[in-house]
């Protein structure tokens, strides 16, 4: 089969990915075989392919990945049936953390196309309890982008506490955000969404009012607005500084990144106590997803219905669509087809 490999870390610009022809994956004891129809492009390729998120090499990238069953068990899923599987590719079941259902803090997590071979391939397999139904609804291409940045911003929503008539700031605008600001116009009618982007990023800006946002403007005007929650989804400190001095009283951030590209150390002590963190205001992370996140979320994502903005690349192009991600020019969300 074909596959996009990552043999060594290094920038983005460097065309690290290689084409490769591999051979096609035999499934263990419970596992499926999936031949895959789209991959989204997550900022977490990103962050394996230039070193801040350590990974197995070789790998083959890929964590949002829509394809058919086509061997393996079958105790879940049909021969031919679509499915889905995200970053979660297992862990160990037996850890409180796993019999809580936040398996994605067990110390034993491995994540797909990180720790497993992902979806950067014709071909790719996972344990089946780790695929998810996909709704007939969605595209290919749509279906991907849901596995994660949908999933992983319907996660950071509901840690928020989040409720019906509160101000919700959005920080960057990319794929999770431009989802989640569909999600929160359907079932929250009457709260308003504020969307803060880099200056220049006018592509951004235009798709955050048309899907709705309440205000959409740079980062650096965000303090005069006062803000019940927000999510960080950007690769930067400063932004996570912005959305702390815009809360109210009693707010919650929820950085929802795995890494920060910024090496800028000292950007945190740029927070002043009394004014940004005092009052009761509250700083959380999010950690992958969640079996559970993405089985709720897909069928809510048919119900709105969502609909991604999705740009697609064939899977040769993989280094050119993460580029473009690198830059900050992607509209919405990406996806490689294959297909």
């Amino acid at each position: 089969m074909k596959a996009m490999i990552l043999t060594r870390t290094g920038p983005a610009v460097d065309n690290p990915l290689r084409m490769r022809e591999v051979p096609v994956p035999m499934p263990a004891d419970g596992q499926i075989l999936v031949k895959v129809l789209a991959c989204g492009v997550c900022h977490t390729e990103l962050d394996e392919i230039e070193g801040r998120l350590s990974c197995k090499l070789p790998v083959i990238p890929g964590h949002q990945i829509v394809g058919t069953v086509e061997g393996g068990s079958t105790g879940r899923f049909a021969a031919g049936e679509r499915v889905g599987i995200g970053w979660i590719n297992s862990a160990c079941g037996r850890c409180g953390f796993c019999q809580r259902g936040n398996e994605n803090l067990c110390t034993q997590f491995k994540s797909t196309g990180c720790d497993a071979d992902g979806g950067y391939a014709q071909y790719t397999v996972v344990d089946e309890s780790c695929a998810y139904p996909i709704p007939e609804r969605f595209e290919d291409a749509q279906a991907a982008v849901l596995l994660c940045a949908g999933a992983i911003g319907y996660r950071a929503l509901r840690m928020t506490g989040f409720s019906d008539g509160q101000r919700l700031g959005l920080f960057g605008f990319g794929a999770s955000a431009h989802i989640l600001l569909q999600l929160v116009k359907h079932r929250y009618p009457k709260s308003q969404v504020f969307v803060f982007t880099r200056s220049g990023q006018k592509d951004h800006q235009q798709l955050a009012a048309s899907l709705g946002a309440d205000r959409v403007a740079a980062t650096a005007e965000a303090g005069g607005d006062k803000l019940d929650c927000a999510i960080d989804f950007t690769p930067a400190w400063k932004p996570v500084v912005a959305a702390m001095r815009a809360l109210e009283r009693g707010g919650i951030l929820v950085i929802n990144a795995i890494r920060k590209e910024d090496t800028d150390k000292n950007a945190l002590l740029e927070l002043d106590y009394c004014s940004d963190l005092w009052l009761e205001k509250s700083l959380k992370s999010v950690a992958n997803v969640t079996r559970a996140d993405i089985q709720q979320f897909l069928p809510l994502a048919a119900e709105v219905p969502i609909k991604p903005t999705v740009t697609t690349f064939n899977l040769e192009r993989a280094n050119d669509a993460l580029k473009m991600l690198k830059a900050g020019k992607m509209r919405g969300a990406a996806a490689l087809t294959l297909c």
